[in-house]
């Protein structure tokens, strides 16, 4: 997203938990020619989100765009999930989420301008076998860009808008070894698709994106057909072993 920004002429402001891994993506956005600046932060640490909040308005001004990307994922069965995971998943996920938007907002509100753009996660319309702290952080994202989006209608902020991206399993090592039983109608999906698709949906001001569009059918039917049907639907399509060879990055990469 940050390349497809930069071919845009953005100014890009980079967070991350990792120094090496920000260097990284600077140097791809550079060779665009666009203005990059690199800021370290743990997102899961909310003074921390705050005082580099305060940093990049002090040397950089207002932000424009907020893209709440950063995730991470145990990929254990709930009772095997370590209690210090379950909480960095929700905080992360969940939490981060709130402390960037709270830092950005009362300026977007200002100048009633802005938009704020969350990455969900399909885990965060369907709950899973094997991600139920995945899938609760996700829950929670969503609902929060729902709320905060009807908050700023109530008040009347109509050019702040915002964007929920739900995407099925990307293709970045975060979900190595997830399988699609139909890889036609579910595939596992390439970063650069994804990533294309995610910022055509921010120029147009699209609020609510699945990738892919199977997802709205699936979500659709969720409301209406009862959920024993619900669970042999997602047998079928394999979502209820989704996890079952599970590997993700083999690293500690943080919340990336």
């Amino acid at each position: 997203m940050a390349v497809k920004f930069a071919a845009l002429g953005c100014h890009l402001v980079l967070w991350d938990i990792s120094e090496r891994g920000n260097q990284e993506t600077a140097k791809e956005v550079k060779g665009q020619g666009a203005k990059v600046s690199c800021y370290q932060v743990d997102l899961s640490k909310r003074e921390q989100v705050y005082q580099t909040a305060e940093k990049v308005k002090e040397e950089i001004g207002h932000v424009d765009i907020l893209i709440n990307n950063a995730g991470i994922v145990t990929g254990k069965k709930f009772l095997d999930c370590p209690d210090s995971m379950i909480q960095k998943t929700i905080e992360v996920n969940s939490c981060a989420h709130f402390w960037t938007v709270k830092s950005f907002l009362p300026e977007m509100i200002e100048r009633n301008q802005g938009h704020i753009v969350t990455m969900a996660s399909s885990a965060g319309i369907l709950g899973l076998n094997g991600l139920a702290d995945y899938c609760a952080s996700k829950f929670a994202a969503v609902g929060f860009d729902e709320s905060i989006r009807f908050e700023l209608e109530v008040q009347g902020k109509t050019d702040i808008h915002t964007t929920v991206i739900c995407p099925y399993a990307i293709n970045t090592g975060m979900f190595d070894g997830v399988e699609s039983r139909f890889s036609s109608l579910l595939p596992i999906l390439e970063p650069d698709y994804v990533a294309s698709t995610i910022v055509d949906a921010i120029l147009i001001n699209q609020q609510v994106l699945y990738i892919p569009k199977l997802l709205y059918v699936m979500l659709g039917l969720k409301g209406i057909l009862p959920a024993k049907c619900n669970y042999i639907l997602c047998r079928f399509f394999g979502a209820t072993a989704l996890m079952d060879k599970f590997v993700g990055r083999q690293r500690s990469e943080g919340a990336n």
